[in-house]
């Protein structure tokens, strides 16, 4: 516990843990910052990042060399209004460099301090094609839990495999005992690094639907709007581009058949 920082201990009714780092899509990240911020969730601890990161350069500022700056892993709390399960957020700015296990070891500690026995993460669910609505896929720790996210629409794919922390994180906590759970944002594996606040959406609403949260998600329909549109522009651009470097004109092959 000595790399962890806790400035206030709240008293939590039945709280779930629900963690994000960044990932593909920044599906995981993006989700679970927008609930934390609109549902005001107050800082309480962090994690000493030193441990466990590595840095590998600097930022310059103005033509200014910056001090290092280390990825910041913060805890918020948030109770439900009517007392249908508190929440706590946690939020990594950056994957840790080194002793992962170690590192989802401290963040589950905080979690059961403050009497915490379900975890929930979010990720993407990586698909060839580029969904006109993208679905959630579901995981979790029991059968029973499992056939209860067919209620909110839930894909049950079988086999796959979470990468990161957001994966590492639910193996760690059913290793102790704890509930578990994964909700995936289908992604198209073409663009795997491009913020994807649509599959964000349709995470987030599951989520709130499970957990009976009731949270404005007009801002993030909105950030979703504007990212399919972009994301159309692209693919439109892209194919124009395909065409004209690989396709030739009927005539220019009618020369090309006649020199040859």
């Amino acid at each position: 516990m000595e790399t962890i920082r806790i400035y206030e201990e709240p008293q939590l009714h039945r709280p779930s843990l629900v963690a994000a780092w960044p990932g593909m899509g920044q599906v995981a990240l993006q989700g679970v910052s927008y609930l934390r911020e609109k549902l005001e969730a107050v800082e309480f601890a962090e994690i000493d990042p030193m441990p466990y990161s590595e840095l590998g350069g600097v930022f310059i500022e103005g033509n200014l060399i910056q001090p290092p700056r280390f990825p910041q892993n913060k805890f918020y709390y948030w109770r439900h209004p009517q007392e249908r399960g508190d929440l706590v957020f946690f939020l990594g700015e950056a994957q840790p460099s080194h002793h992962a296990y170690d590192f989802a070891c401290r963040v589950l500690e905080v979690g059961e301090k403050l009497g915490v026995q379900r975890v929930i993460t979010m990720a993407a669910a990586l698909v060839p094609e580029f969904p006109e609505q993208p679905r959630v896929w579901g995981a979790a720790s029991s059968p029973q839990m499992a056939e209860e996210l067919n209620k909110y629409g839930v894909l049950l794919k079988g086999d796959f495999y979470v990468a990161g922390m957001n994966g590492l994180l639910l193996a760690v906590a059913r290793e102790r005992g704890l509930e578990t759970l994964c909700l995936l944002g289908e992604t198209p594996r073409f663009v795997p690094q491009v913020e994807n606040p649509a599959a964000s959406l349709v995470v987030v609403e599951v989520l709130a639907q499970f957990l009976g949260l009731e949270v404005d998600l007009g801002d993030l329909r909105q950030m979703a709007g504007k990212a399919r549109q972009e994301m159309e522009r692209f693919l439109m651009e892209s194919r124009k581009e395909f065409i004209d470097r690989f396709t030739i004109p009927i005539w220019e092959r009618r020369d090309e058949e006649e020199k040859a």
